[in-house]
Order: structure tokens, then sequence, then C-alpha cells
């Protein structure tokens, strides 16, 4: 039995539309819980199994997975049918699996420091800054439409969330302003929405 752990319009709102992607929302429980917002608004939800409170969290026949670059990973494994990531043994497999780990070692940390004004040399060396990040996105567009070629990925969902949800953060380069409205077209993406816009309301 699979169970995600999801508090509307957060990180977890990216694997709702990944499941709408892999044809598995269907098959997986959704559990909505209560979180504590940058605002400062929400809490802590009793109900949801994560240490700190946070989503998304998978529960797979009593496994736990928490991070959504881990959770992004198994699912795509768990339903490979949809060709939303390489898999093992196939050679671009390396490649994606790399965007995935670029995305939690390089861009979120860019980001949330740039949102905070902070600037220090330790940053800038460990982690680079928005010019190098928006550099290596826009020289992976050059060529492709995607970050792994002609085919939408989840390295493409995953990649192109916070810049959908912060557009003032979206790299002043119009291959990658393409990208990011390319991949916000996607049917999965609203389909998402919708549904986190549908149970607000009923909350």
């Amino acid at each position: 039995m699979l169970t995600l752990f999801h508090a509307p319009r957060s990180r977890s709102s990216r694997i709702i539309a990944l499941l709408r992607e892999l044809d598995a929302i269907d098959r997986v429980e959704i559990e909505i819980v209560d979180i504590t917002r940058g605002d400062g608004s929400g809490r802590k939800d009793p109900k949801n199994p994560h240490p700190e409170g946070k989503v998304p969290l998978l529960v797979h026949d009593g496994v736990v997975l928490w991070e959504s670059i881990a959770i992004i990973q198994y699912l795509t494994d768990l339903f490979p049918e949809k060709n939303m990531a390489p898999l093992a043994g196939d050679p671009q497999r390396g490649r994606y699996l790399s965007w995935l780990a670029w995305y939690a070692g390089v861009v979120e940390p860019v980001l949330i420091a740039q949102a905070a004004d902070l600037s220090h040399p330790y940053l800038d060396a460990t982690f680079r800054g928005p010019a190098e990040m928006a550099e290596r996105l826009d020289n992976a567009l050059k060529d492709s439409p995607y970050l792994m070629g002609e085919h939408y990925t989840a390295a493409d969902l995953l990649l192109h969330s916070p810049f959908a949800w912060y557009p003032a953060a979206t790299p002043d380069s119009p291959r990658v302003k393409a990208w990011v409205e390319r991949c916000g077209q996607r049917p999965s993406l609203q389909w998402a929405a919708d549904y986190d816009a549908r149970t607000v309301a009923a909350a």
C-alpha cells in the first residue's frame, strides 16, 4: 500500500503532479496534513509521521521515504511505464540522477540564500551562486527543449518547480524562461493545482 502525506500548495504538490504523470494517482492513498508555513501559519500535524512535520512523505508497505528527491526517484522506478526517468542500466541514468542531486545540493540552497539576501564566500564556494546556476541551466537547454533532451522527465518537473512558484527567481535567460513556461503547461501540473484548490475549499 502506498500513502502520500500531502499539504496543498506545498513542495508535495509536485509529487501529486508526478503521480498524475505516472498515471498512478489512483494507486496511492493521499493523506492531507497541515504543515508550518513560511509565513507562520499552519502547524505541525500529529497525523504526519515525518519527524519534522514536513511534506512530502511517502509510506510504502510500512517503509517510510522522505525528501522530494528520494520520493521522485522511488516513484519513477516503481512506475516505469511512462518513461519519466531513465531506468538503471540506461546510459542516461547517471545524468538524470545528477540533475536530481544538483537540485537538492545547489538549486534550493542558492535560491534560499538569494531570498534571504545572504552572501558569503563560503556559500559561493560551496553552492555557487545564481549566475552559475543560471548558466548551467541555460547551457543544458541550448540544443533541446528539456534537461534530458527531447523528452520531458521528472528532472524537469523538479527543477522547474521553484521558478513556477516564485517567477521572480527565474534566471534572466530566454531559454530558461521558455523551459519554465513549457514545463508549466503540462496538464499534470494544472491537475495538481486544481486538486489542491478543491482540497483547500473542502477543508
